[in-house]
């Protein structure tokens, strides 16, 4: 299957995916939306955040085009917003990656 030509379009959505699993805390929301929805206070409880980050963590990934919140009563379940997303995670799960120490660090990448 030939590779699709990328657009600007491609380009972006990739950039947004990239910019979502930047941050552990975001990372751990895909993670755990890739079996089933949940709440923001059990993704909270669940990550070790507080309700506030937590929200503020669903909202970047709202915008980011990668979850959707749907209402129940009072509350809002969030779940992704693309049934390729669980698949395409646990596929990036299986990517094994060799990182030089010296270049990428926790404060994010020195290499020039």
């Amino acid at each position: 299957m030939p590779t699709p030509t990328a657009t600007v379009t491609h380009t972006a959505a990739l950039a947004r995916l990239g910019h979502a699993l930047s941050d552990p805390t975001r990372v751990g929301i895909l993670l755990a939306l890739r079996d089933a929805p949940a709440y923001p206070s059990d993704l909270a409880d669940a990550l070790g955040v507080s309700r506030q980050v937590m929200s503020n963590q669903l909202a970047c990934l709202r915008g980011c085009g990668l979850v959707e919140a749907s209402p129940d009563g009072r509350r809002s379940e969030y779940r992704l917003t693309d049934p390729h997303l669980a698949p395409a995670l646990n596929e990036l799960l299986q990517v094994v990656l060799v990182i030089e120490p010296a270049c990428c660090g926790g404060d994010g990448c020195t290499c020039a």
